[in-house]
């Protein structure tokens, strides 16, 4: 009888500490003792060891077994202990070498017949291991493709334990995952059956989508039903480029952790588009959880887009819960056992009717909302968060013959993705050596140190902010949307017409 010793990994948020995992099989009653803070899910991996490795046919040790994870102070949460426990186990009791354990990382849940089964959250847990010197990691054969993405990490695929117990009894290392190839750099690339010419009659819509697309900007569209809202903000992500290889990464490890990564593709190359029903809680929003808190909307559409149809049917807490992440980027969800931080930079879509019955406006038609009802109905959507929206533009009903007029200027989405890749393009080359791609990550203090427009430019402005109608605030996301025109037109630096455009945006005009 004696002491082996294997690692794993814990997640918190999205972000894996190492765990040391000690198994001691010594004299008393027999049962085994799990200590370590371990959460119920952890606890019952006891049962579940017990089965895989008696179904394995390897003996299961009548002693007492305990089993610590160190440090003893991390909460331990999820399956993926069970393979580090067993091997643990296997190691105390003489049935593989225990000091062939140490180098290596496990990382699985075990099915009550030895098989391993895939688990959430690996790339993150991968990742943490990655600043060791020739890391290791074992792990379920179906998470073997997920667990490659990680550069400078050998990942072991393994199908079942006994097979594992096996390779670490003959010292022959078990096969080596192929290494993942990396993704490329940033491409247009659009999704199939959708693109922004299907949308007619909307030169203003497609104008700002374009807009936003290049700076990374929030938009709020107001107009009747029918007139192309949802499907302007569906076509938003088309004029997106790919995602750059440590975006990929983020985004990635993310949608790892909540358990929602596409089957058809480890590594999620494009931004993605998140829209959630108007039934959303604040914790579907933010992130959160009784036990296990999970990334809510804002972190799943992180590098991506948030799209909030019918946002006044939103609650008021839920929408003003969003305040916090749109300035700094992430949210911290705080509970009694601790916080946890998950990244939130995307960008912000809100699309609206007028008033509650949503029927046209003119005298002569049926809508008979009263002015009070309507900023009732509006007045969801707080001062505070439309200041954190750079552009506002009003969506209107056309006519055949606009709509018949409208259809030789539009554009496909390849089109336009290429004009915003060109201006992505001059923005990057703009903020090489920081930590920003975008114009509208550009921090206050550097905009107005580094990147304000002439003093020509800015006259518009000034009597907005004299007169109060125009807050620092909005002159911050004024002057980055005037950076995305320059962008957009080729200009060295916004001009007075940038600045009034821009200006226009954010006033709603």
């Amino acid at each position: 009888m004696a002491v082996a010793r294997t690692r794993s990994v814990t997640l918190i948020g999205v972000t894996g500490h190492a765990v040391e995992v000690e198994a001691d099989v010594g004299n008393g009653l027999a049962g085994i003792s799990l200590i370590g803070l371990p959460d119920t899910t952890l606890s019952e991996a006891r049962e579940r060891v017990r089965s895989a490795l008696v179904n394995s046919s390897y003996p299961w040790p009548d002693a007492r077994i305990t089993v610590s994870l160190f440090p003893a102070g991390l909460p331990k949460r999820g399956s993926q202990f069970d393979l580090a426990i067993a091997v643990a186990i296997l190691g105390a009791a003489g049935v593989v070498p225990g000091e062939r354990l140490v180098s290596y990382f496990f990382l699985g849940e075990l099915g009550l017949d030895g098989r391993l089964r895939a688990v959430r959250g690996i790339l993150p847990a991968v990742l943490s291991t990655a600043g060791e010197d020739g890391a290791t990691v074992v792990v379920p054969a179906a998470n073997a493709a997920e667990a490659a993405l990680v550069p400078g990490v050998k990942v072991v695929p393994v199908h079942d334990l006994r097979q594992l117990a096996e390779w670490l009894r003959k010292g022959a290392p078990p096969p080596q995952a192929p290494a993942a190839e990396p993704p490329a750099a940033a491409t247009t690339t659009t999704h199939p059956g959708v693109d922004l010419a299907d949308v007619v009659g909307q030169p203003l819509g497609r104008r700002a989508l374009e807009v936003c697309a290049a700076g990374g900007h929030n938009l709020w569209m107001l107009g009747p039903p029918g007139t192309g809202k949802t499907l302007l903000a569906e076509r938003l992500p088309t004029l997106l480029p790919d995602l750059e290889p440590d975006h990929a990464l983020e985004v990635t490890a993310i949608h790892s952790v909540a358990g929602v990564l596409p089957p058809d593709s480890p590594m999620m190359s494009r931004p993605p588009f998140v829209s959630p029903h108007h039934t959303a809680t604040a914790a579907a929003i933010v992130g959160g959880g009784s036990t296990v808190v999970r990334p809510g909307a804002a972190s799943l559409a992180h590098r991506g887009v948030l799209f909030l149809d019918e946002a006044p049917e939103f609650p008021r807490p839920v929408l003003d819960s969003l305040r916090q992440p749109l300035e700094a980027g992430y949210v911290t969800v705080s509970r009694a056992a601790g916080s946890v931080t998950f990244p939130a930079r995307f960008m912000l879509v809100l699309a609206a009717n007028p008033c509650p019955c949503a029927q046209p406006q003119d005298p002569s038609e049926s809508c008979r909302c009263t002015p009070t009802i309507k900023r009732r109905y509006l007045g969801k959507l707080s001062g505070p968060l439309l200041d954190r929206v750079d552009m506002k533009v009003m969506v209107a009903r056309s006519s055949k013959r606009e709509l018949l007029a409208d259809r030789q200027f539009v554009e496909s989405s390849a089109v336009v993705a290429d004009r915003v890749r060109m201006a992505r393009e001059r923005a990057a080359k703009r903020l090489a050596g920081t930590p920003w791609r975008t114009n509208a990550e550009i921090p206050s203090t550097t905009l107005h140190a580094d990147f304000r427009p002439s003093e020509d430019a800015m006259k518009p402005l000034s009597s907005g902010l004299e007169t109060g109608s125009l807050s620092n605030r909005g002159l911050d996301r004024i002057m980055r949307v005037s950076w995305t025109l320059a962008d957009l037109t080729g200009k060295d630096r916004p001009e007075a017409e940038e600045v009034a455009t821009a200006y226009a945006l954010w006033m709603g005009v």
